[in-house]
């Protein structure tokens, strides 16, 4: 049986690699700043936005590799290339979000039951330096969130960096003018729950893509019907769609032609098909197979293992 398979092509947003290098030197910089500063200080809230900070160094770090991988062509040995390499990279980013959100509670808890004494002036300069630092991060790959999983969990990796940073300065005002060092563990809890809350939603928005889950924006159902409104078409069947990466969203389908055609026929309908999938749906990839009353199960289930 003979398979139709075709692409459409469409003009999509160039991710800039170069953007991840600028943001891991700022990061490193602002990493070792805190490192120290937490240590002279005493400020565990310090200390754990170097930890964030330095899970980011290693974030943007894999998500950077991942991008590099992503760009290789496909060979004989690996017919899809690298392309899902980001998705793998927005999933281990979101998770060590989590991770770290965990351990500073952790911490924090150990802290608020024993509170120590901080030196707040050192805990608000080097607040603004990662507010700064994290701030141009976030600009330079605010665009390119907007258009890849990957540069999203490093975006997002960051800008919880940037309100952490902000939480840090609040702590240590308080802490200056009024002495509430509790703050420092109570700040920390507030920033590890949203580092929580963050990335379980990439978490699980990764995990569908990499599970070859229907993009939430496509209901079968109604892609069917549409289908079935052109003309020559009988049954769409064996209907599966999943998201290679962002900028793949695949369909492959057994098309059950309500006459027996030529090919050369089938190609003309085949094109039709495709407008519909591409325009009301976006589905830029497309394998097809055609058919003519060929005996199954039942051609009236839509999704068939």
């Amino acid at each position: 049986m003979a398979h139709n398979h075709s692409h459409v092509h469409i003009h999509k947003h160039e991710v800039q690699g170069k953007n991840l290098v600028y943001s891991i030197v700022l990061n490193l910089i602002i990493t070792i700043a805190q490192i120290i500063g937490g240590i002279i200080s005493g400020s565990l809230a310090l200390i754990s936005d170097a930890l964030h900070n330095f899970s980011d160094v290693l974030s943007l770090g894999f998500s950077l590799i991942a991008h590099k991988l992503s760009r290789k062509k496909a060979t004989e040995n690996l017919t899809f290339g690298y392309k899902r390499a980001e998705l793998i990279a927005a999933f281990v980013n979101a998770s060590t979000l989590v991770i770290v959100a965990f351990i500073l509670i952790y911490g924090a808890i150990g802290r608020f039951l024993h509170p120590k004494p901080i030196e707040s002036s050192l805990v608000i300069w080097l607040a603004l330096l990662g507010i700064i630092v994290n701030g141009l991060s976030v600009l330079f790959l605010q665009k390119d969130a907007e258009h890849n999983i990957n540069m999203k969990s490093a975006y997002l990796h960051l800008l919880t960096d940037m309100m952490a940073s902000v939480a840090v300065l609040v702590g240590g005002l308080l802490m200056k003018f009024f002495g509430w060092f509790w703050v420092d563990s109570v700040m920390t809890i507030a920033i590890a729950i949203y580092l929580i809350v963050v990335g379980i939603k990439l978490l699980i928005e990764s995990t569908k893509m990499l599970m070859l889950f229907t993009p939430e924006n496509i209901d079968i159902k109604e892609l069917v019907e549409e289908v079935h409104k052109i003309v020559g078409v009988n049954k769409l069947h064996h209907v599966h769609v999943w998201n290679l990466n962002d900028d793949e969203v695949h369909l492959e389908a057994h098309l059950d032609c309500s006459e027996d055609i030529k090919m050369s026929e089938f190609n003309l309908l085949l094109e039709k098909v495709e407008q519909v999938l591409f325009e009301q749906f976006h589905i830029n990839h497309i394998n097809i197979q055609p058919e003519f009353k060929k005996e199954e199960e039942s051609k009236d289930t839509i999704v068939q293992d």
